[in-house]
């Protein structure tokens, strides 16, 4: 079976980075797709489920975990720890899932280093000014709160050189194009072709 693709997908927070990869998700279903869901430590938000939109852990389940070298990558952001399931990725790419990592590049770099193959994407938001909409919009934090991830969003852009792949997301709908383009382009690289059309390949070169 071909193993799954590992897609790192990094963006400022509002950009909008996990509305693409749900909409993805829901409208691209000739491809077996998964989302990576993390461990953390920070409380639930109104809608979120445990095991569903991360797994919510006390600090020291979480620190064991670390002890336990069970993180492929671990991270301390705005106060509470985030960390990605080595187990978990691996069990479902040797399925031939592909997965997708909603990460910032600290936690980006710390999977590329474990996993080279893995492929990257850089959201871009449009503006400074649509960014800072787009936080206030939520209506979910402080304005202590929104200063301080505009400022990590900010600090986080200069980070886009680092990636595969850069999407601007201007337009939801052509965003969401440029990132199903990525992924179908990727299904098409010669590794995976040649494990999937294996038998086709091995009649056509019959004497």
């Amino acid at each position: 079976m071909a193993q799954g693709t590992l897609y790192i997908i990094s963006a400022p927070s509002g950009t909008g980075k996990s509305s693409l990869i749900q909409a993805l998700l829901k409208t691209n279903p000739l491809y077996s797709m998964k989302v990576s869901i993390s461990y953390t430590t920070r409380t639930s938000r109104p809608g979120e489920n445990h095991g569903e939109h991360y797994f919510f852990v006390s600090h020291d389940e979480f620190h064991q975990m670390i002890i336990q070298d069970a993180f492929l990558e671990h991270a301390k952001v705005f106060g509470n720890y985030y960390g990605t399931s080595r187990a978990i990725i691996t069990q479902m790419l040797s399925t031939g899932v592909d997965v997708f990592l909603d990460i910032d590049w600290q936690g980006a770099k710390k999977i590329r280093s474990n996993m080279p193959q893995a492929r990257s994407i850089f959201i871009l938001p449009p503006s400074r000014e649509e960014l800072s909409c787009r936080l206030r919009g939520r209506k979910q934090d402080t304005e202590e709160v929104i200063a301080g991830r505009m400022n990590q969003s900010l600090s986080e852009l200069i980070h886009y050189t680092e990636y595969d792949y850069l999407i601007l997301n201007d337009n939801f709908d052509t965003a969401l194009s440029d990132l199903k383009t990525i992924i179908h382009a990727e299904r098409l690289r010669l590794n995976h072709q040649l494990l999937w059309n294996d038998t086709l390949i091995s009649k056509l070169l019959l004497d």
